[in-house]
């Protein structure tokens, strides 16, 4: 996770939120066959990086799953994200 100086305990803080809200997301995609791993925090600009994996990769409907799914409960549960940017794995 990226990190800068003085920001280590907050970007560290922000991951581990990160991390929660991803768990409560993970059930409904592993129950399709997919997951999601957070790749990246940038404190900075607020945008989360993450990468589908399984079934979720190369799924048609990734886009919706990721805006009106994964990014507004991120959004919800962790007010710095401004953007969430996925990667299939």
């Amino acid at each position: 996770m990226k990190s800068e100086g003085g920001l280590a305990p907050l970007v560290t803080e922000t991951v581990a939120r990160l991390q929660m809200a991803l768990e409560r997301i993970r059930p409904a995609m592993q129950m399709d066959g997919g997951d999601i791993q957070l790749l990246e925090w940038n404190a900075e600009d607020g945008i989360v990086r993450v990468a589908l994996t399984g079934a979720c990769s190369g799924c048609s409907q990734s886009t919706t799953t990721m805006s009106m799914g994964v990014e507004r409960v991120l959004k919800q549960l962790v007010p710095e994200v401004r953007a969430v940017v996925s990667e299939n794995a």
